[in-house]
């Protein structure tokens, strides 16, 4: 099949554009892709990874198709391909796994030893994670098809709640990871740092595995009210004051149960300084508001390169972190990629089956892909909304 084919292309810091580019073939390099598949793409969401590239805080090289957030309809198999047939709707973990190596083998998709030359791990349109084209686009390429792809039971009934089920390619996953890595449960209590699509998800998946409270803080007061909009307590952390005391006011306890990083390392600091960029911030916040023996979960990026670190420490992803005291606490820190593969199943099944309203939690906006730039500015800007680009016009209204 030979067809046109647009996508989302990073051209330098503070600019994406709608470009054309090529159509995907099944193929690696010069060799011959026999176990992937080509999808039109459905749905593909703009990620607060992504954001980190446009805003020049990677090493992201001008003209890499952005994004790895993808849903789509298989139009054609590689010969190898057994369990996947054209007209499936699928979605793809965002980590690019090969199923064969010794972590694949081992669950630890999102460290996958042969997809990438550089490291392990890999994903769709993403600096220094293989090269592989992004899926912000009408067509892609998804290899390893039968161990990657996740197929939707029913189409028209997937179709139906495709704004949730778009969030299984990352999101989702990611956050219900930092809980889980946090050692959420019935009862814990629980702080989310930070109230973008990925600390939504995170909050939503607290209550999903049954904690008491969950107190989401962040700088930006629509985000915390959409917290606020199912059920979480915030915190305004543009606001002075000790963050021990606004938790006890909230618990009557001075330490949560279980603490999840949705930041990152682009954090700022609280209070009068929230103008200030202070990259360890989250995670020396972390160890201070756990509980002894607590475990803190990190799906937050932190990176090995930021060329617009505020000091040459940090551009080599090297912060200042009162380790000492996570080490007399006894705290579990849990960080990398989410291995997408170990959670998407049971997600999807708790949509299908209505225990779990995510489009709903991250207020999802759909928008077309030429919408997309805008899209990239207004989430820059603090938009209390997930954007979810429909290239093809396919989800009804």
């Amino acid at each position: 099949m030979n067809a046109a084919n647009r996508g989302v292309v990073y051209k330098g810091p503070g600019e994406v554009a709608v470009e054309s580019i090529a159509y995907p073939e099944l193929a690696i390099g010069n060799r011959k892709c026999e176990h992937g598949v080509i999808l039109k793409v459905v749905t593909t969401n703009i990620c607060g990874s992504d954001q980190h590239m446009v805003r020049g805080r990677t090493t992201a090289p001008s003209g890499l198709v952005l994004g790895h957030e993808i849903t789509g309809l298989v139009v054609e198999c590689g010969r190898d391909v057994e369990f996947i047939q054209p007209g499936d709707l699928v979605s793809v973990p965002f980590n690019i796994a090969c199923g064969r190596c010794r972590n694949c083998k081992e669950g630890r998709t999102g460290i996958c030893l042969n997809v990438n030359p550089s490291r392990p791990g890999a994903a769709y349109g993403y600096v220094d994670m293989g090269g592989w084209v992004g899926g912000q686009t009408e067509y892609v390429m998804v290899p390893y098809a039968d161990f990657n792809l996740l197929k939707f039971p029913d189409t028209d009934q997937a179709m139906e709640k495709i704004k949730d089920l778009t969030l299984l390619s990352d999101i989702f996953p990611t956050g219900f990871h930092g809980c889980v890595t946090a050692g959420v449960g019935p009862g814990s209590t629980v702080y989310i740092a930070g109230a973008g699509p990925v600390g939504l998800a995170a909050a939503v998946s607290a209550q999903l595995l049954g904690a008491a409270c969950v107190i989401v803080g962040d700088m930006v007061e629509d985000r915390l009210a959409q917290a606020r909009s199912f059920g979480c307590e915030t915190i305004d952390l543009t606001q002075d004051g000790d963050m021990a005391d606004k938790i006890e006011v909230i618990l009557g306890e001075r330490e949560v149960d279980a603490f999840v990083d949705c930041v990152g390392f682009e954090a700022h600091a609280c209070g009068c300084n929230h103008g200030k960029e202070a990259p360890a911030t989250v995670l020396n916040s972390a160890m201070s508001l756990t509980r002894a023996g607590g475990q803190i979960g990190i799906p937050g990026l932190y990176v090995t390169e930021d060329p617009g670190a505020a000091d040459d420490a940090a551009k080599q992803g090297a912060l200042s972190m009162r380790f000492g005291l996570g080490w007399a606490k006894s705290h579990s820190f849990h960080t990398g990629q989410c291995p997408v593969m170990k959670y998407h199943r049971p997600l999807m099944q708790a949509i299908l089956f209505g225990k779990v309203k995510i489009a709903d939690a991250v207020n999802v906006q759909m928008i077309t892909l030429d919408q997309a730039p805008q899209g990239y500015a207004d989430f820059d800007g603090g938009a209390a909304k997930k954007f979810v680009i429909d290239p093809h016009g396919s989800v009804p209204a």
